[in-house]
């Protein structure tokens, strides 16, 4: 795999060097004059959105889209600085201000609950404002803080929903659309103290919604965290020896399948076999717990499908309801690369996201629906040093083709980490936990692949994970009410622009 990363992007740096660098002045002056005039053409679309999707890149920072758009381009052989992910080609664009109530550097419950509430609270909490403290067990006070999410204005309003995610859909991201709780941990019965009368988030998805509950229930639920689903009693289906984490003896997944006349898929084969136009609603939990990176998703032992796959077979069962629906589709994993100071894998996953974006935009009409794209946060990733035009976004820093080297006299490489675990050259990202902590200039590197799926950057603080940055990242956006995105903002603004699109 390491040979073949290599080929790959040195093939393509002899594409991009034997062509796509010929350019002059002229060629700079026609490509800003031909943005100007594509520009002017953009007239703002102030309709409501029958349909809105937001999508949500978990840690993608602006160093983490910049990376994944070289990164992109160069593995097609293409100019990786001058090219566009999908997202990037929507006509409007914004700063997102990350912080949380209580903190300056926040996690994703309490990004993601502004985003999808309109109201900003503390770290740990899900859609509950920040009255409460973490981990909270009054329900009484639990349930007096809550706030309506948009998922539910769209589900009282008729609307269709569904939520994707790649990690657990009890993780903090995709759990705050539909669930309320004072700690993001509380994913199911397992995990609550005994004496709360707080429900987990996996029995909420079920128990609130549908008869005697909010609208009538989501159409679409795909990601992982099988596991908190199936009781304790009941063998996985694909991890042979694992069972399910429930110790109250519930399979919430039959409940669902049960209670919403739905259908049920673990695997890609499954997956694959549903006819949209015959499917009413439709649960996938692919893993027991998240899924597979999108560079092991292949290896996978009874198959996934991708993120974008996913979009597009949500959209299709989503979009038979003429009232409208709304989506939301998180790339959880790219945070989860970060983490492991595994640059490779975040990229990736970014890249994924972008494919996601590209189905659904092949899918839906921007007149009337507004697609975001966006993050809850940020990481500690930097791309630095001086690199060479084409340079590979994964390498060592080089000039002229001649490696640079740092003071120490050994070459380093353009991207690399604020903290974390640090430097390893052959380590699976969902093995890195297992190894101490170590930063700085730990090997000379002149020998070392650092292109390899398998390689972790250098960092200067050693911590047991690396953690999110609290600088500001974009939302992008396009369709109904999009021009309202400009400017720096208030995370929480972007539920004010959904809400306001939907007419609600």
């Amino acid at each position: 795999m390491k040979q073949m990363t290599q080929y790959v992007i040195a093939a393509a740096l002899m594409i991009v060097s034997a062509s796509t660098f010929a350019e002059d002045a002229n060629t700079w002056y026609r490509h800003g004059q031909t943005e100007l005039a594509a520009a002017k053409k953009v007239l703002p679309n102030m309709g409501h959105a029958k349909n809105v999707i937001l999508f949500v890149g978990d840690g993608m920072g602006v160093a983490t889209v910049t990376a994944a758009r070289i990164f992109e381009g160069q593995s097609r052989g293409v100019d990786g600085e001058g090219n566009q992910l999908a997202f990037e080609k929507l006509p409007y664009l914004a700063l997102s201000k990350t912080y949380s109530a209580n903190q300056q550097t926040s996690d994703s419950a309490p990004t993601m609950t502004a985003m999808v509430t309109g109201v900003k609270t503390n770290d740990g909490l899900l859609s509950v404002d920040q009255t409460i403290e973490n981990g909270e067990k009054d329900n009484a006070k639990v349930q007096a803080a809550k706030l309506t999410t948009i998922l539910e204005l769209a589900e009282k309003n008729g609307r269709s929903t569904g939520i994707i995610s790649t990690a657990r859909i009890t993780h903090a991201t995709p759990a705050a659309t539909y669930a309320h709780t004072s700690m993001r941990d509380w994913e199911s019965d397992n995990n609550l103290p005994a004496d709360t009368g707080i429900k987990d988030i996996a029995s909420q998805l079920i128990d609130d919604y549908g008869k005697g509950g909010i609208g009538d229930g989501l159409e679409v639920v795909l990601g992982g965290g099988r596991s908190r689903f199936l009781p304790n009693t009941v063998d996985d289906p694909e991890d042979i020896g694992k069972k399910g984490d429930r110790r109250d003896g519930r399979n919430l997944v039959d409940e669902y399948v049960k209670k919403f006349d739905a259908k049920y898929v673990w695997n890609q084969a499954q997956f694959d076999a549903i006819d949209p136009a015959n499917t009413k609603r439709l649960i996938g939990l692919f893993e027991r717990s998240h899924m597979k990176y999108e560079h092991d998703r292949p290896n996978d032992a009874g198959k996934e499908p991708s993120l974008a796959d996913m979009t597009a077979k949500a959209i299709d069962i989503l979009k038979k309801n003429s009232k409208g629906y709304f989506l939301m589709v998180e790339a959880g994993r790219i945070d989860h690369a970060h983490h492991a100071n595994n640059a490779f894998r975040a990229l990736t996953e970014t890249v994924a996201l972008s494919d996601a974006v590209k189905k659904a935009l092949e899918r839906v009409d921007l007149k009337d629906t507004l697609v975001i794209v966006t993050a809850d946060h940020s990481h500690t990733m930097t791309i630095g040093g001086y690199p060479e035009r084409g340079n590979p976004i994964l390498g060592k820093v080089m000039v002229d083709g001649k490696l640079q080297l740092a003071a120490d006299g050994k070459p380093y490489t353009t991207i690399s980490y604020a903290n974390g675990k640090g430097y390893y050259p052959d380590v699976p990202a969902e093995d890195i936990h297992k190894n101490p902590a170590r930063s700085g200039r730990i090997e000379d590197m002149s020998q070392v692949d650092t292109e390899s799926p398998d390689f972790h950057q250098e960092n200067n603080v050693p911590l047991d994970s690396e953690t999110h940055a609290a600088d500001d990242v974009e939302i992008f956006a396009g369709g109904p009410k999009a021009y309202l995105f400009r400017g720096i903002k208030e995370q929480n603004y972007i539920f004010h622009v959904m809400k306001d699109a939907f007419g609600f």
